[in-house]
């Protein structure tokens, strides 16, 4: 069963580090929480850590970019882990081929262009068209505004009778960018396995993300970890496989589901929608506060 608790204050001393989700709990995509903001002040004015994990399928340093431009201010975290890092380590690894067909906007270019020191003397990654490609990276629609996953659908048979992998640089299927929902490179992955494709998946709730910022933080293995958002398959599932606690933003993607009151979620529409999908946070707030 999970505890809907009213603040983070009520259960941050017991823990050392917190794994804290980006859209939907930080911000909206638009402009930062001040109530959780400042939830984050407090638990590092405590002595906690606070790591920023997102799946968002830019490294972090364009993360923390567009996190200054919101106003969000650096004394509210320590470090920002991305899915982009793991997934370009991946990538540059030879994941998907050398060649690689990109589905994405713009704003993810840096994916590409900006290239870790360990794979500079890597051999490079082209991309090119559909037809020339070895592999696809998906960091999201071309236009996230307006598309479907169903959009691609002839293009990505197309992939799939060639046998192409997809490297899924963000396995979010959708979030809210203010009262705008749209789709993620998560969602296109899955559809691509649903027409019999291969998809990789790198980000939460996959563990490389975990390791990463483990490593990053120099954590040791008994540290105290509470991993936060709104994502039920991507920060619950991900936090309950790691072995660590989750609090469940309900007020994020779920909000319509949970009752009225976004702030403050129906208790027994809570336990039904969670035993629906199986998965038991320890914890639920309805926004981060």
């Amino acid at each position: 069963m999970s505890k809907i608790i009213q603040s983070l204050s009520q259960i941050g001393a017991d823990y050392d580090v917190l794994f804290c989700d980006l859209w939907g709990c930080l911000h909206n995509g638009k402009q930062p929480y001040p109530a959780a903001v400042a939830a984050l002040q407090a638990f590092r004015a405590g002595g906690g850590k606070v790591v920023l994990m997102t799946n968002a399928p830019r490294p972090n340093q364009f993360v923390i970019a567009q996190l200054d431009r919101m106003g969000v201010p650096r004394d509210a975290w320590d470090i920002v882990v991305s899915s982009g890092d793991a997934a370009q380590e991946a990538m540059f690894a030879g994941a998907v081929g050398r060649k690689v067909w990109h589905i994405g906007t713009e704003k993810d270019d840096g994916f590409f262009d900006d290239i870790p020191g360990e794979f500079a003397d890597a051999p490079p990654i082209h991309r090119v068209s559909l037809e020339e490609a070895e592999g696809i990276v998906a960091t999201g629609p071309f236009d996230e505004l307006t598309e479907t996953p169903g959009d691609y659908h002839d293009r990505l048979m197309a992939a799939r009778d060639r046998g192409l992998p997809m490297l899924c640089a963000n396995p979010d299927v959708i979030v809210d960018m203010g009262e705008t929902r749209i789709y993620c490179a998560g969602a296109l992955a899955e559809y691509y396995e649903g027409l019999g494709g291969q998809s990789l998946y790198f980000g939460k709730p996959h563990p490389p993300i975990y390791d990463r910022a483990r490593r990053l933080l120099d954590l040791v293995p008994d540290a105290r970890i509470l991993a936060i958002g709104d994502g039920v398959f991507t920060d619950v599932k991900g936090a309950l496989d790691q072995g660590i606690d989750a609090l469940f933003v309900t007020g994020g993607l779920a909000a319509d589901a949970l009752g009225p009151d976004v702030e403050n979620p129906d208790l027994a529409l809570l336990l039904d929608w969670l035993g629906g999908h199986a998965l038991a946070p320890q914890y639920s707030i309805g926004r981060l506060r």
